[in-house]
């Protein structure tokens, strides 16, 4: 389903181009390319150099260069967390969002900032190296309306990033359901085009209210009272089976940024997401190219190993917007 997702977004991307590339401007003229690699059990491969990589753009291959001074590079980490629809079982799970958190505060310069979001988005706090505010805000999540505005909260966060100084890696940790409800500013053309524009990691940790619901059952941890002798989530079971036959846009915009979709349905997969979470930031090749007169629009990525090896697999973005520099 992925590759039609990616083909459908790619289609309607170049519908607009032409409407589009009169207003664009660019920021930089060098593509960055975080790239993380693993082995086939999953961990992290190390020691690699600018000559193990190949980039293709568009199917050219380009010169790579290495940022060898990555693992000293402040970083800038927006949390978006769903707060509406059935978001607030999962409240439990997401509070530990905090603890884990304190791993990046711990790194030199790097900053926080803290969004939620039902139907409407809202800048809890900005960017801060101060992580009492929202550990304090993790801790009281309060239930939002029938909203989630996925989209809307995924280009907010984008906004806020490229606000930051340069020289600072982008990440946006996403904790939301899997499909969008109720975003009114932002479509999924737009959202895709700012993600071109940006060297921001997307890391999603997605949930399924429902399949939660039920687990969380079978295991005597719903212990709210209002709810305990609700009849079965019929309907919720109903919207996750029509969900699961329709496009996943989390998924597939998480993929073109090179970050990771991991799915939780316990208090334990979500924190070991998060340790994930942690454990890769800091893990990945900071990879860059300088395009050499690219054509307006968007551009296909395709990192790759020189040498590959059996089970060895690349996170890398998919492609980035090319846009006039000499207006």
């Amino acid at each position: 389903m992925f590759p039609k997702v990616c083909a459908l977004i790619l289609l309607l991307l170049s519908g607009i181009l032409a409407q589009q590339d009169s207003r664009l401007r660019t920021q930089a003229n060098v593509v960055l390319v975080p790239t993380l690699v693993k082995d086939a059990e999953g961990h992290i491969v190390y020691g690699l150099t600018q000559n193990d990589f190949v980039i293709e753009d568009d199917g050219t291959e380009q010169a790579v260069r290495l940022d060898d001074s990555a693992e000293v590079t402040p970083v800038s980490v927006v949390v978006a967390i769903q707060t509406g629809r059935r978001a607030w079982r999962e409240f439990l799970r997401m509070r530990g969002v905090g603890s884990m958190l304190t791993a990046v505060f711990n790194q030199p310069k790097s900053r926080v900032a803290l969004v939620e979001f039902d139907s409407h988005v809202n800048l809890v706090e900005n960017f801060s190296d101060n992580e009492s505010p929202i550990h304090d805000d993790l801790k009281n999540l309060q239930a939002g309306d029938n909203g989630a505005a996925i989209r809307d909260a995924i280009e907010f966060s984008v906004g806020l990033l490229e606000k930051e100084p340069a020289g600072r890696q982008r990440v946006l940790l996403l904790v939301s359901e899997n499909r969008d409800h109720g975003s009114h500013v932002s479509k999924t053309d737009d959202v895709t085009a700012s993600i071109g524009n940006s060297n921001t990691v997307i890391y999603a940790l997605v949930f399924s209210p429902s399949l939660s619901q039920v687990l969380d059952t079978e295991k005597g941890l719903n212990r709210d009272e209002a709810y305990w002798d609700a009849p079965p989530d019929i309907i919720g079971t109903l919207l996750m089976a029509r969900n699961a036959m329709k496009k996943n846009i989390t998924k597939a915009i998480t993929g073109m940024t090179g970050g990771e979709y991991q799915l939780f349905t316990t208090r334990n997969g979500f924190e070991d997401r998060l340790v994930d979470f942690n454990n890769h930031l800091r893990s990945r090749y900071v990879l860059s190219f300088a395009p050499q007169s690219p054509h307006l629009g968007l551009h296909q990525i395709r990192v790759r190993l020189k040498q590959p090896s059996p089970g060895i697999t690349l996170l890398a973005r998919t492609s980035y917007w090319a846009v006039d520099t000499a207006q």
